[in-house]
Parts: structure tokens; sequence; C-alpha cells
């Protein structure tokens, strides 16, 4: 059933040489204790879990999927799921990044991401159990009161207790503002809550004891849109006093959805027929809170793609070295067989530089969201903190969006080099595909995303966000521009930067008579500004691998290999997505819609 391989060797690169997170930890007060060697430690016992507890119940429980018993509307998950959690909570890998305050290791966020890469490479729907928990976690840490933090963040923090988000309902998909449920004031600080969600992910699962839902719902007095929402938790069992299980919330699973991948994760269909719950944060104000864990949601959507565009690419790079099928065009290169391996052939290397490329530019990325996540959660000076949180802002919709793209493209690259064994499930690619696929639909589309980067990242600061970044590509450029061995790299950046600045005043300038023009930009506009981004970071590690590639690690000549063959190959696609962005609304919405 494959392999999987934690890629230790390019996290240590990431981590130590691209973002040099030691260095930067010496200026986070919560982080100055955290050195390479603890580091690599959590890097090395988390691939140990990840190969040997996940990795083997991920074609199993994608083929067993979960059972829905109507009777006791209660849902199993696949075999070997829930003794793999009891090993997840026992370790205390839910607790890694943490505040020790709720019984957390209190670890860097970008520690925690490698691991997270590591969990859905080897099992992105046993993954999700856990996953939802921390978003959850997050919310209440910023928004719920003090009582709900004591009570509930220390049971979130240890994994008793898992939880959820229950957002969209049958009849509005992602326009919350037309939500329906309803919270009906009990009297006792308690609220009644009444409606039907859909898509809720493990809203329904026997791995832990509690499930804390956190759902929107309207008070009676709410007013109409987005802006009439609040946010309540909702637990599956009201606990007592004293934290033990108390009698069982009206909050059930009506149905678990059959879906086209993530089998062994159950998203469910949720039904609260006068539930109990509690308001988190301020009345009507549930859509600003529930951002995040929507935020968190969007960013580790974004991983699970990287995980496994990672272990795709993984078990193609295998069956390619072994397969045997016809000679190269130009001369035989393993003459004692009867035919060469594929990967001899140009288009089959093509197929995997294009996954090796994705995921190492996404780690990359995502790595460095999650420093930018620790500077601005504990850097002691302000303005640093704001810088940050700005560049999370601005890169969330790429890591959603742009990863799961390329999340896409890669799983289904890597199982075309299998060929016709590709479709076949043995082999396991063709679940990657399937899952891989989702990821690109839940937590806000990628026209959501694209919509969100365009309209509210970009155009509604006047480009702030995106030319304080630009400002750092064009530091490096001049760094380097007179560099020749950097030339390859740098002179693409800098026309990349460039052209991105001209394209966000042409479609800035068009919106002021027609805000259609964002909508038919954005789709392709996120892919070029995704594009600047992977550039950018494949400029720097280029030039680490430059600077170290006589040192005898082969590393550094895959890693120059690679970004050779990003620029070549991906970057390109740019040209192409700036016309498109550039052709306007008009080709789209001339068409009568009756003539479709």
């Amino acid at each position: 059933m494959g392999q999987y391989v934690a890629p230790i060797r390019d996290m240590q690169f990431v981590l130590h040489e691209f973002l040099n997170v030691t260095e930067e930890f010496k200026n986070l007060p919560a982080y100055q204790e955290i050195d390479a060697d603890i580091i690599n430690q959590v890097l090395e016992e988390g691939a140990k879990f990840t190969q040997e507890v996940l990795f083997p119940l991920n074609h199993s429980g994608d083929r067993e999927g979960c059972h829905y018993d109507a009777a006791t509307k209660t849902v199993t998950t696949p075999k070997g799921f829930k003794e793999a959690y009891k090993q997840y909570v026992e370790a205390g890998w839910g607790a890694l990044a943490c505040d020790p305050e709720y019984g957390g290791q209190g670890l860097p966020v970008s520690l925690n991401n490698s691991f997270y890469e590591m969990l859905n490479s080897a099992n992105q729907a046993w993954t999700m159990y856990p996953g939802l928990s921390h978003g959850a976690y997050e919310c209440l840490k910023e928004h719920g009161t003090d009582e709900q933090k004591q009570f509930y963040l220390p049971k979130l923090v240890s994994g008793e207790w898992t939880g959820t988000m229950c957002l969209t309902e049958a009849h509005c998909g992602t326009d919350l503002g037309l939500l329906r449920s309803k919270a009906e004031p009990r009297g006792d600080g308690t609220y009644k809550i009444t409606g039907s969600k859909i898509f809720i992910s493990a809203g329904e699962h026997d791995v832990a004891e509690n499930i804390i839902h956190l759902v929107l719902a309207r008070l009676p007095d709410a007013p109409e849109g987005s802006k009439g929402i609040s946010l309540f938790l909702v637990p599956k069992f009201l606990p007592n006093a004293d934290g033990s299980l108390g009698e069982r919330n009206p909050i059930f699973c009506g149905a678990i959805e059959e879906k086209m991948g993530i089998h062994g994760n159950a998203t469910c269909q949720m039904n609260l027929d006068g539930a109990v719950g509690t308001l988190i944060g301020q009345p009507h104000k549930g859509l600003n809170a529930m951002f995040v864990f929507m935020n968190a949601a969007r960013l580790g959507v974004g991983m699970q793609s990287l995980g496994l565009t990672e272990v795709a690419y993984q078990n193609a790079l295998v069956y390619a070295k072994d397969r045997i099928q016809m000679r190269s065009l130009s001369g035989p290169k393993a003459p004692d067989k009867p035919a060469d391996p594929i990967i001899v052939h140009p288009d089959v290397r093509r197929m995997l530089l294009t996954a090796k490329a994705y995921a190492e530019g996404g780690r990359a990325v995502c790595s460095y969201v999650a420093l930018q996540i620790d500077r601005e959660l504990n850097h002691p000076d302000e303005e640093v903190r704001k810088e940050a949180a700005g560049e999370v802002a601005l890169l969330t919709p790429i890591v959603k969006a742009f990863i799961t793209d390329n999340g896409w493209i890669a799983t289904s690259e890597a199982m075309q080099v299998y060929g016709g064994h590709g479709y076949i499930s043995e082999w396991g690619m063709e679940q990657y595909v399937r899952d891989a696929r989702i990821n690109m639909i839940y937590e806000g589309t990628n026209t959501i995303q694209s919509l969100d980067l365009l309209g509210r990242k970009i155009l509604m600061d006047n480009g702030a966000k995106l030319r304080a970044f630009g400002e750092k590509i064009k530091a490096f450029v001049e760094e380097n521009g007179l560099d020749e061995s950097m030339s390859e790299f740098v002179t693409p950046l800098g026309e990349l930067g460039e052209k991105v600045g001209k394209l966000t005043m042409e479609i800035g300038m068009k919106a002021f008579t027609n805000q259609d023009e964002v909508g038919a930009a954005a789709v392709p506009y996120l892919r070029v500004v995704g594009h600047m981004v992977f550039s950018y970071f494949f400029a720097q590690m280029a030039k680490i691998a430059l600077e170290k590639k006589d040192s005898g690690d082969r590393f550094y000549e895959a890693k120059l290999a690679t970004a050779r063959f990003y620029f070549a190959r991906l970057y390109p696609e740019t040209a192409m997505l700036i016309r498109q962005a550039r052709s306007g609304a008009n080709n789209l919405l001339a068409l009568d819609a009756d003539l479709f």
C-alpha cells in the first residue's frame, strides 16, 4: 500500500537554513530556550508516530469509511482510528503548541506546523479529528470567557475532548448571512439552540468522549445578514461542574455524507433540537469570533494538500525507479534489463519534478507563515507583531488556495506516473487525488479565497500589505542583482514583482466603475501572486544551495535543480494568468444566462 517517509531533511533545511528559526526564537520570550536539538527531536519522534501508527491506517480507513447507526445516531470510525487517537493523546501531541496555562507544551507554531504536515501525509482523514480541535482551542482562547477557557481549554488541549465548527446550512452554503439557526435565551445565561447544519467534519465520532461544537446561530433580536450572527459553545454531553460528563445535549448527527474522498472522516449533518449552549464573545459578533477558527482551518487545509503532495510524490518516485517500460529515446539506460525504468523518460521526470517543486515550495511558504504567526503572537515589539499579522492575513488565502490547487495538480501528475495502475485502488494513488480535490472546496472555495485576497486583503487597504511584502522582494532582488549565479532566479522574480504591482493597479482602477472586474480577475490573480511568493522563496533557497553546493552534500544539488525546474517550467504560467486577469469581465458576463 505504498510508503511514507517524513521529509525531515527538507524540513530541517527550511527551518534551520532558510528561516533560521532558532535565531528568530531568541527574539520571542516564550521560545528563547527552543534550540535546534529540541526541534530535531520533535521532528524525529513525529516521524515515527506518523509513519508507524497513522500511515498504515490510511488506505484501510479509506476503504472502510465511517459507519452511521441511525438508531443511536452515532458514528464509528474505521478500525484502528480510535486506538491511534489514544496513542496521540497519551504522547501529548495535541498539546504541542498550546499554552502551558491550559496544559500545553508551549512549543512554537512553526514546529507544530511541520508535525501537521507529517500527519496529513500519513492520514488526512484521521488528522481532521484532532486538527479541528486546535482551531476550536484558538477561537475559545481568544474570544471565550474566563470561565469557558478555564473549563474547556484543558480538555481540548489534552485531547480528552475534540472540537468542531458548525457554520453552514443546506440553503446558504458560503453565504452565512442567510443562516436560520436560532438561539433563544433560557434565562440562566444559557441558550436553547435549534437548527440544522451540514458538512460538519468530525461532527460525530467515537475517538473522544465529548465533542465541543462551536455553532453559529441568531438571537431573537438579531439584525439581518452577517451582522446578526452569534457564536455559541454547544457540547455533545453537558459537563458537570467537576468536568465529568452529564446528560446528552440534543445535538445529534442525522446522517453522514457519502463523499468522493476523506472517507475516514465523518462529514455530518447535525441537527440541534433545543440544544443548550453558551455565548462566545459578544452578541451578533459571532462571525468575527469564528474567523479565528476559520483562518486556522484555512491554513490547515493548505497543510492537508502539502501533505498529500509530498506522499504522492514519494510513491510516484519509487514507482518510476522500479517500473520498466520502453527504452530511453537517447539509448538504453539499463542494458541489463529488457526495458528502462520509466524515470529516464523526460515527461515522467516533468511530472515528478512538478510534484517535488510544489511540495518544497509549499513547505517553505507554510513554514514561513507559521513563523509569522509565532512573531505575531509573541514578539515584544508591537510594530513587529503588526507587520507579521499583515503578512499572515495576506498569505492565508495563498496557503489555502494556491497550495490546494497545486496539490490537485501534483497528485494528478503523480497518479499519471503509474499509468493504468494509478486508477487501481491497491496502489493508493487514486485516494490521494480524491482526497486532494475536496481541499479546493471546503473552508471557503478557492474562488472565495481569491476574492478575499484581491478584494479584502489588497484592494481594501489600497495594496498596503502587498506593497510591504513587495518591498522585501525588491530588496532581495537589489541585493543579489549583480550576482551572475543568481540571475536566473532574481531576474524573473524582479520582473514578476513589477508585473503584479501594475496588474493590481489596473484591476483596482477597473473596479471603480465595475466591481465585477474583481470577480473576473480574482482566480488567475491569486495564482499570479502565489507564484510571486513561491518565486521569492525558491530564489532564497537557491541562494543557500549555491553557497553550499560544493559541500559534498548532494541535497543542495537537488535543491538547486528543483529551483531551476520551477523557474523554467512552472513560473511561466504567470504570463498566461496575467493575460487572463487582464481580459476583463465582459467575456464572462456578455452572454445572456438563457443562452448558456
